[in-house]
This record gives C-alpha cells, sequence and structure tokens, in this order.
C-alpha cells in the first residue's frame, strides 16, 4: 500500500480504504467518494459563510432569515430577528454559530440559516 488516502472527513480517522469507488472509514462507518471530500475542505480553512455567500466572523451581527422551532419554545425564533455577536464554533451537525437570542438563551445555528447585516 503505497498511496496515500484522505482521512474521513467525519471523524478524521487516518485508517480509510477503497472499495470500488468508494472510499471507506473503518472506525465511523463513513462512505464517500474522493470527489465529494474536496469540497468539504473549504470549511476546515476556517471560512464560513452566511445563506447568501457573506463570509462571517467572529462578533458579527447576523439575521435569521427563516422561522426556526426551539424545542421546548411554543413560539420558535421569527425570520428576521437580529442576533448580535456571534462565536464561530466548530459544532456539531453542522451548527457552527454559538450566539445568544433575547428571550431563548445560548444556543447553536448553522449559518445556512441566517444572513450577514
Amino acid at each position: 500500500m503505497t498511496e496515500n488516502l484522505p482521512s474521513c472527513p467525519e471523524c478524521s480517522s487516518a485508517y480509510t480504504y477503497e472499495m470500488g469507488a468508494l472510499l471507506i472509514c473503518p472506525e465511523c462507518g463513513h462512505e464517500w467518494t474522493p470527489a465529494s471530500a474536496e469540497p468539504a475542505g473549504d470549511t476546515e480553512g476556517g471560512v464560513i459563510r452566511d445563506s447568501v455567500g457573506n463570509v462571517l466572523a467572529d462578533g458579527d451581527t447576523v439575521t435569521v432569515v427563516k422561522s426556526l422551532k426551539v424545542k421546548g419554545s411554543p413560539t420558535g425564533i421569527k425570520a428576521g430577528t437580529k442576533v448580535r455577536n456571534i462565536r464561530l464554533v466548530d459544532g456539531v451537525d453542522g451548527h457552527d454559530i454559538d450566539c445568544k437570542i433575547d428571550g431563548f438563551g445560548s444556543m447553536q445555528l448553522k449559518s445556512s440559516v441566517v444572513k450577514k447585516v
């Protein structure tokens, strides 16, 4: 085995192997094609973009672009809600913004549901 295979994009395991056209991680069971692993590298470089493509940074103010359901809240977060002083984090399941929202408290949001002001 002289070829260097990329590490798993899910768990960063170095023990990936090829099976046909797929790359497989034995530790987490994730399967992907080598072509699909390249666009994911853009987010690892530290660039997080909002729903319209603007680059986000710590301390930015964003607006929620669609209504979001919040567990335990009858109303949820309405579209147009401003969120000030965001922090960019490496969150779970695509939630890459850590923030405090008035009336809801601390929570994490996906960058795909916000727009930079």
